[in-house]
């Protein structure tokens, strides 16, 4: 059985065909230009495959609520020309299949659920920090939407002493996303994060903000794992002190066998950066249900 797959990524969009075992047979990427550039190339790619129906892990914010009127619109983004497009109805509408939708970072964290480091775990957050800060939570076997979705990159932190940046978040002077995403990176130091791998100093200050933010998440979701993907954890540097921080942040409050191994609790996505276009096979999967 054939499933179609698309990570709709606010600078590109990643299509896919994969299998029920999440094998992804062939790949292509095309440019996030607008909605009436963009969506009939994919669309075309799509017509052209033996599809039974097509998973969607998109960029937001979105609609998930299915009573809405609006459910699958892109709603409030920055990005030009998609605020308000309903990409789930021009789907359906294009190609006449099934159709599976979430959030881009839910998809990761599906896609490692399924077939990844969490797998077969009925709770755990996925939190990916590149150009933004995101996150998605399952929590008793769901994962969760709620009002809307969570937005962890937003939850605002104390600043670090001796910190010489401040937030590039538009919105908030002290939340996770504008103090530890990428941008805020190079808004501080003047390059960028692959370009500072050396400075210990860069990265006791963006492990402290994001070793804060972890121990919030872990006291209110109470995740089984933590898996930390996005660009700047590819210095993998971080991982170490992002424990170290943790643990003493928890200071003996949580007794587990996970804050044992902090080793295998909070770790590196597992799935070769592909964790997104596999949740949106698993979502085209779950939509055929």
């Amino acid at each position: 059985m054939l499933y179609g797959a698309l990570e709709a990524g606010g600078t590109k969009m990643v299509c896919a065909i994969g299998n029920e075992n999440g094998e992804i047979l062939e790949q292509v990427k095309f440019p996030t230009e607008t909605p009436e550039t963009t969506m009939p190339q994919i669309f075309d790619y799509f017509k052209q495959k033996d599809i039974k129906a097509l998973g969607i892990a998109c960029f937001g914010p979105i609609d998930l609520r299915k009573e809405s009127p609006t459910y699958g619109s892109i709603t409030s983004t920055p990005k030009k020309g998609w605020s308000g497009y309903n990409i789930v109805n021009a789907a359906k509408e294009a190609l006449g299949i099934p159709i599976g939708f979430d959030t881009d970072v839910n998809g990761s964290l599906l896609g490692e659920v399924t077939w990844g480091c969490a797998k077969g775990l009925s709770d755990a957050l996925y939190l990916t920090i590149g150009t933004g800060v995101g996150g998605g939570v399952m929590s008793n076997g769901k994962l969760l939407h709620g009002m809307l979705h969570p937005e962890v990159g937003h939850i605002r932190l104390p600043l670090v002493k001796g910190d010489p940046g401040k937030s590039v978040c538009p919105y908030h002077d002290n939340c996770l996303e504008g103090l530890a995403a990428g941008p805020s990176l190079k808004a501080r130091w003047g390059v960028s994060a692959d370009q500072l791998v050396d400075k210990k100093e860069v990265w006791e200050i963006e492990s402290e903000y994001i070793a804060t933010a972890l121990m919030s998440y872990a006291l209110i979701l109470s995740p089984k794992k933590i898996i930390l993907g996005g660009g700047v954890m590819h210095q993998e540097q971080l991982f170490p002190m992002i424990r170290a921080k943790f643990k003493e942040l928890v200071n003996g409050y949580i007794i587990t066998d996970e804050m044992e191994h902090l080793d295998d609790y909070i770790v590196p996505a597992s799935l070769n950066d592909d964790q997104g276009i596999m949740g949106a096979i698993k979502l085209a999967m779950d939509a055929c249900e």
